[in-house]
């Protein structure tokens, strides 16, 4: 058991974001709670960036109130109850109180509700459903989210599986959470069974919604124990095409390459490490995570690794850039040394220089350039002086 939390939330430098009173003031203390990660993230003294309210206002009525206070909104889930008010200090989303009307695993049919509980009860976990007034910073803890946040317990809200029935996002969100604020040694019957049994059910969800979470797996501190329980419940690989063998084993050695050189850690980074380093297996994740265009293309050069690329660090990095390098590295084991601290230059020639020395235009200035590009990187990046002197010798070669 861990430190016990108070009733009360702590003020918090978030509260006082410029915009903030007036969103209060606009909606009424009374009629408005934060909620979710916001109040949770204060008792733990995390960062908190993303703020949410919740609220008996419909969402027509919180535009309304929010317009006449010069708040600007964006009905960004309306249908759902959500409403962004758009504030100096940054966005807030406003959510009306709901209930579960009907649900598929996929998605829920909602009504709005006029209870808190009724709000609470909707949420996966205990830990997400505090909620705190906005003037007392009085904490409303219906399911005994509080205890479990100081035991370190991660707990589904009601029955586990019918809660994972009800939105299977849930048994990656439960992974995500327990690795995150929960203890790993901790052995939670209930709730594994029932990840385990409905393991298969993450492959009806949305490949958005399983990139999405998953990348948010891949960016905690050190995902190893999340990706070790995914495995054990059967999850990993459904989630994963073309899971390589050893992949936790990979993942582990990778965190452990970044830690020891300082790196920061990177999702795409940490996904290649669970596939084969083929150009393939890339492309078939990519797709079935629905990464984005940058996304794509870094795990593709990340999985172009091969055994070459510890000879010629720094070429490597100058012709795939030096986060593909660095990443390549670190997934290979090898020494960073050469890379950190360093850019790779520009070529300090073009194709105006080898036109200045008599080279016609046409194909072959592009094969002088190539090939003194070659030399300048054999000879680690000297100076444009040296360039021209293996232009020269170049050129000179070809008469």
């Amino acid at each position: 058991m861990g430190k016990a939390f108070p009733d009360r939330l702590p003020a918090a430098s978030w509260m006082q974001r410029e915009g903030m009173d007036a969103l209060v003031a606009a909606l009424g203390a009374d009629q408005m709670r934060w909620v979710g990660g916001a109040v949770r993230d204060t008792l733990l003294d995390l960062p908190v960036s993303d703020v949410d309210v919740a609220t008996l206002h419909h969402p027509q009525t919180v535009i309304n109130l929010c317009t006449a206070a010069g708040i600007r909104t964006i009905p960004t889930g309306i249908e759902h109850g959500t409403v962004t008010a758009i504030l100096p200090g940054g966005p807030v989303e406003v959510t009306t109180l709901r209930r579960d009307v009907a649900t598929d695993g996929r998605r829920a049919t909602i009504a709005f509700a006029t209870d808190w509980r009724d709000d609470a009860a909707r949420r996966d976990f205990t830990i997400n459903a505090l909620y705190a007034h906005p003037e007392t910073l009085t904490i409303d803890d219906y399911f005994g989210g509080l205890s479990d946040l100081a035991a370190r317990h991660v707990r589904f809200i009601g029955d586990a599986a019918t809660r994972i029935r009800e939105d299977h996002l849930r048994i990656l969100r439960y992974v995500r959470f327990r690795a995150r604020f929960g203890d790993m040694k901790r052995t939670d019957g209930e709730a594994e069974n029932a990840c385990h049994a409905l393991a298969h059910t993450v492959e009806d969800l949305s490949r958005e919604r399983i990139g999405w979470e998953l990348t948010r797996i891949m960016a905690l501190p050190d995902p190893t124990g999340a990706t070790d329980m995914l495995m054990r419940l059967d999850v990993l690989h459904r989630v994963v095409p073309g899971l390589a063998n050893e992949a936790t084993k990979h993942l582990a050695a990778l965190v452990d390459a970044e830690q020891a050189n300082d790196v920061h850690p990177d999702p795409v980074r940490r996904l290649a490490a669970l596939i084969p380093a083929t150009s393939t297996a890339a492309a078939k994740l990519a797709k079935a995570l629905r990464l984005s265009s940058a996304q794509s293309q870094a795990l593709r050069c990340l999985a172009g690794r091969d055994v070459d690329d510890t000879a010629q660090p720094r070429r490597l990095a100058f012709e795939h850039g030096l986060e593909c390098a660095i990443g390549r590295l670190l997934l290979a084991g090898s020494d960073l040394a050469d890379l950190l601290g360093w850019a790779p230059p520009a070529f300090p020639l073009s194709g105006s220089d080898v036109l200045a020395r008599g080279v016609r235009p046409g194909p072959e200035v592009g094969r002088v350039m190539r090939t003194v590009q070659d030399r300048w990187i054999e000879e680690d990046f000297p100076p444009r002086t040296r360039v021209l002197t293996l232009l020269e010798r170049e050129i000179n070669k070809s008469d």
